[in-house]
């Protein structure tokens, strides 16, 4: 009987199932609808938080935060290289890294030779640095520095701070970083490469506050800024005078590589011309693709008049353009400064930056192919070679102009004017003409000789004809006198 008991009928299990049918109908709906009301009311909440978010960064636009490069160039080829000192770290993000102690043992002498020029006291000094740490701390990316507390954080910036500050002022000495410091030349260069990385900043706001404390020395130390961002700009050395970073200008400089970014850009944009009215959509379709094809179609390349990346601009005249661009040092350093400068375009919150430097490599990259291309450049006194081979400077632009986007305006009134120029068949015949038969002076002085010989050939040819017409009357006149006196 018991196993009877389990026994259950197909009429009671269908009823079974219909009692649990009717109930999941009665309750799921209100179940259902008390879900959807939940995720509904959450996505109003973000919404909303997303929203003042947003007002909030339009109506306060802040300065771009010292971060670290974005992911996106992390993986290009010698990215420590090119990215990250090699012989001092400045600031949080390398602070500590075993191949940079090398440099922590000049720091202390820099920072009391700072101290003992400017009669300072140093822990008053340094308080005035933990004072303003809330500030400063601010100026970078919130996971930079948030391994290190306060009193941690406002020692780094006072001691590679004072530092910075002395060895920019004694590198202007002249030789003071070697007899006085005993720094050897190779370790003031990789030094100098190392201040203008982007991860290796100071926030201006602090070197300005130990200015500051200097007393009447501050102009020195500005000065001394000054001169240290000329030499290190990509402009030849005899035109770095001007390179002239506006230090107290507004907004103020978020860091010396923010400084020398404002510099290299500061100067004129293109040069207005009359077509300028145009409308983006009538520009010509760029078709020219390097100098090479620019100088077959009759354009020469002149250097600009200032050191300025936007001092870019063209003529035309009669069947020759002229392309202008700014003179252009190429060395060891160009590459890793042109890169940090780019790296800083482009990170994401440094929203009032129009990819000045981005775009002036572009349009290099657009315009150098070969090693003839810079071949072209130097022979015009643009470009000076201090690299190497110019297959390498080729090299070097091909390379940083890899997967960069420039601005859509940049130079686009000036490459209309190339491409109107090439697009120009009678010049384009002219100019073939002028470089295949004047090329050289002695192709010159041929054609000069050939001119005065056929000049000579047609004198002597008139004079002959002129002395027949001019003896011809002579000869008719005894014709005519013979012919009568015959009887």
């Amino acid at each position: 009987m018991e196993e009877n008991e389990y026994v259950v009928s197909i009429e009671e299990l269908h009823a079974r199932k219909a009692v649990k049918r009717v109930e999941s109908q009665a309750i799921g709906p209100s179940h259902d609808q008390n879900k959807k009301k939940a995720a509904v009311d959450s996505l109003k909440e973000k919404l909303k938080t997303l929203l003042e978010q947003r007002d909030n960064s339009t109506t306060t636009p802040q300065q771009p935060k010292i971060q670290r490069v974005v992911p996106m160039l992390r993986y290009k080829e010698n990215f420590e290289k090119h990215y990250e000192p090699r012989a001092v770290s400045i600031g949080p993000i390398h602070h500590g890294k075993s191949r940079l102690q090398i440099a922590e043992k000049y720091k202390p002498k820099l920072v009391r030779k700072f101290i003992q020029d400017n009669r300072t006291d140093g822990e008053v000094l340094c308080m005035k640095v933990l004072e303003d740490i809330k500030e400063l701390r601010n100026c970078y990316e919130e996971e930079v520095t948030e391994s290190y507390d306060d009193e941690s954080l406002a020692w780094i910036f006072f001691l590679d701070g004072c530092s910075t500050l002395q060895f920019i002022h004694s590198f202007k000495m002249g030789g003071e970083l070697k007899q006085y410091f005993n720094i050897k030349n190779d370790q003031i260069a990789f030094a100098q490469q190392d201040l203008f990385l982007l991860e290796n900043q100071l926030p201006y706001r602090l070197l300005k506050l130990l200015m500051n404390s200097t007393g009447s020395n501050c102009d020195e130390y500005k000065k001394s800024i000054k001169l240290f961002i000329g030499s290190t700009s990509t402009a030849p050395e005899k035109l770095r005078h001007k390179i002239i970073p506006d230090m107290d200008g507004k907004p103020e400089p978020a860091h010396l590589l923010d400084l020398l970014q404002s510099a290299l850009l500061s100067q004129p944009r293109e040069t207005t011309h009359d077509d300028d009215d145009k409308k983006e959509e009538n520009y010509r379709r760029q078709s020219f693709r390097n100098i090479q094809e620019l100088k077959e179609a009759g354009i020469q390349f002149k250097p600009s008049s200032s050191c300025s990346l936007r001092d870019i601009d063209f003529n035309s005249l009669c069947f020759a353009g002229f392309l202008k661009l700014p003179p252009l040092t190429v060395d060891d350093s160009t590459e890793p400064l042109l890169l940090n400068l780019i790296a800083y375009e482009m990170c994401p919150d440094n929203s009032q930056t129009d990819y000045g430097v981005t775009s002036y490599v572009c349009f290099l990259d657009e315009l150098i192919d070969s090693a003839e291309d810079v071949k072209h450049l130097r022979s015009a006194n643009i470009l000076q070679n201090s690299l190497g081979s110019d297959a390498e400077v080729a090299k070097l632009f091909n390379d940083i102009g890899t997967d960069l986007v420039p601005h859509p305006e940049a130079y686009m009134k000036v490459k209309d004017r190339i491409q109107k120029h090439y697009e120009n068949r009678w010049m384009t015949w002219m100019a073939e003409a002028y470089y295949k038969h004047f090329s050289t002076p002695w192709t010159i002085l041929a054609f000069i000789a050939a001119l005065i010989a056929l000049a000579l050939s047609s004198v002597q040819t008139w004079m002959a004809v002129s002395s027949w017409r001019s003896a011809r009357p002579c000869d008719e006149l005894c014709k005519n006198f013979t012919m009568h006196r015959k009887p």
